[in-house]
């Protein structure tokens, strides 16, 4: 039975990344929150408690000050939160960095540095 649960977790967490998608990206107004902002995962706590939202920043001016803003709104995107969905508790939300893309293109570079060298042996 355990399986069940671990799907409609599942299902909580892409939901909250859903919505918190759509209102970083169109409801909040907050001067210190620049770039693009797109969350890349949820991670709820089983008791719906608190919420780890990871977002990767694109454009940004300050990371730092976007991250305190965020911090700064957390009322705010909770409130939409509760409006969008209707469960008995809004988690309370910790914004992370997810550098899970930068990371990504860090390995695909330096592929890009090895390949040619063993192509080049080949020949």
């Amino acid at each position: 039975m355990p399986n069940k649960n671990n799907n409609r977790q599942g299902r909580i967490d892409e939901e909250y990344r859903r919505e918190l998608s759509q209102i970083l990206g169109y409801e909040l107004k907050n001067p210190n929150v620049t770039g693009m902002i797109s969350v890349t995962k949820v991670k709820v706590t089983p008791d719906l408690k608190y919420a780890k939202v990871y977002i990767s920043i694109l454009n940004c001016k300050n990371i730092e000050e976007t991250l305190q803003g965020l911090k700064k709104s957390s009322g705010f995107i909770r409130t939409e939160l509760a409006k969008r969905i209707n469960l008995r508790n809004t988690p309370e939300l910790t914004f992370e960095i997810d550098d899970s893309m930068e990371y990504g293109a860090r390995i695909d570079s330096i592929l890009k540095e090895i390949l040619p060298e063993q192509e080049n042996k080949q020949d």
